[in-house]
């Protein structure tokens, strides 16, 4: 978090009248800088999201920053009429340049979004309605980005789904072995392997491309205090060219497992059918009307597929030494992996109720 003077200075350069009061970290986020800056302004206290983009991570934030710009007034001007739209979509604050950025001296640069009030994040799905509600939020985001006019969104981190060149990183950190890893990690290497078929089934299954938020966690919905409804879709770093059922599987990956990703008591990790069908219902409800017959025959692979993906992606960085995913203690990153492959294997156990299901819902929705 930036110390108060440094706040000061940064906010001085974006379209806020008013004097900064306070500045405070905020959310639970690993990749930004993340704050909340108040300031006193003649109608009262306002307050605004101030965060420093991780310039390591996501390097050239120009063209990141042009995707968030036109997805947001895209957004904004769909929901124009709707009731509390301010409160659906998020809004970039300008810099004095007009620019939705602030490049600082030493090559930081930094953004501002108004604070939807009233409004929370949860980092997990504790009952069915709060899973419907996060589906549905983010199948609604893709539906209204299916018609975004042109040109194609920037490609922000190319490759960033592509499951087969996952496996194809995965495959050469194995042949280099580079810290002596992989004797210890043969079992969860060959759990892996055996499970290579599933990573070409949507690259090869000629679905359209969409407009994809590509970070689809229960936390980047947030949700409306009073009435529990997951009203804006936020962290839009990773929104560009993708497929949607990428979104879904991620979902799928992220919010039927009742424990955290680095859960080391494997008897707890499991794919809650409940929690899927909520997915499910919440999804179809918002994304049910555009998607394709390709990408409806597809959905219940999908949570497979991207569990898997992240599952090796995991392993590759255990093996490598822990270069990409920042962790706390000795083979965090194996960890999760294995969290990872014991969802798919419970997943497995349910495909077939998971496929009666999306066929019912289907039905359902098309009656």
């Amino acid at each position: 978090m930036p110390d108060f003077a440094v706040a000061a200075g940064v906010m001085r350069h974006f379209e806020i009248d008013g004097e900064l009061v306070s500045v405070e970290a905020y959310g639970s986020g690993h990749i930004n800088d993340t704050s909340c800056a108040v300031f006193q302004r003649r109608e009262g206290l306002a307050r605004f999201i101030l965060q420093r983009i991780n310039t390591h991570i996501f390097p050239n934030p120009e063209p990141l920053m042009e995707n968030i710009q036109r997805v947001t007034t895209h957004l904004a001007a769909l929901m124009a009429n709707e009731r509390g739209a301010d409160r659906r979509v998020l809004t970039l604050v300008p810099a004095r340049d007009g620019k939705p950025f602030y490049r600082d001296r030493e090559d930081g640069c930094w953004r501002v979004y108004k604070f939807i009030e009233g409004a929370r994040t949860y980092n997990t799905a504790a009952n069915a309605e709060r899973a419907f509600e996060s589906a549905k939020a983010f199948g609604h985001f893709q539906k209204m980005l299916v018609n975004l006019p042109g040109p194609r969104l920037h490609d922000i981190l190319p490759g960033f789904h592509n499951t087969p060149r996952r496996y194809e990183a995965f495959e050469r950190v194995i042949a280099e072995d580079p810290v002596g890893r992989v004797a210890s990690a043969r079992a969860e290497i060959e759990f892996a392997v055996a499970r290579k078929s599933v990573a070409n089934v949507l690259v090869d299954a000629d679905l359209p491309e969409r407009v994809t938020h590509n970070d689809t966690k229960l936390n980047n919905v947030l949700f409306d205090d009073a009435t529990g409804e997951g009203i804006c879709v936020i962290d839009l770093d990773t929104t560009m060219p993708g497929l949607a059922l990428y979104d879904f599987g991620d979902m799928v990956r992220t919010a039927t497992s009742p424990v955290d990703e680095d859960e080391r008591d494997l008897a707890r990790v499991e794919m809650q059918f409940p929690m899927f069908e909520a997915l499910m219902r919440g999804y179809l409800s918002s994304a049910g009307s555009f998607l394709t017959d390709a990408e409806k025959r597809h959905l219940a692979v999908a949570g497979k597929l991207i569990t898997v993906e992240q599952g090796i992606r995991f392993l590759t960085d255990h093996l490598a030494g822990d270069t990409y995913y920042k962790v706390s203690r000795p083979n965090q990153n194996l960890d999760r992996c294995r969290t990872q492959f014991r969802l798919i294997g419970s997943i497995e156990k349910q495909e077939e109720a998971m496929e009666m299901l999306i066929a019912r819902l289907l039905d359902e929705l098309a009656g």
